[in-house]
């Protein structure tokens, strides 16, 4: 099941939850009990051993040119 993280609007807390996509809009309460509260856009990081391409420009983007 997916986690999506809140912002309280009333006190500020951040916190999570775990719920279908479904209901990821839903309001969510804070663990003080306030029920206006904002999903924020969470960022994706997923773990790979693999070095990241090379970002140079030229012909074939690496400079492998002549």
């Amino acid at each position: 099941m997916p986690r999506y993280e809140y912002r309280c609007r009333d006190c500020g807390e951040t916190f999570e939850r775990s719920r279908p996509m479904a209901e990821s809009d839903r309001p969510a309460e804070c663990s003080r009990g306030h029920a206006d509260t904002v999903k924020l856009l969470s960022t994706v990081a997923v773990g790979n051993t693999a070095e990241a391409p090379a970002a140079a420009g030229g012909c074939c983007g690496g400079g492998c040119c002549s």
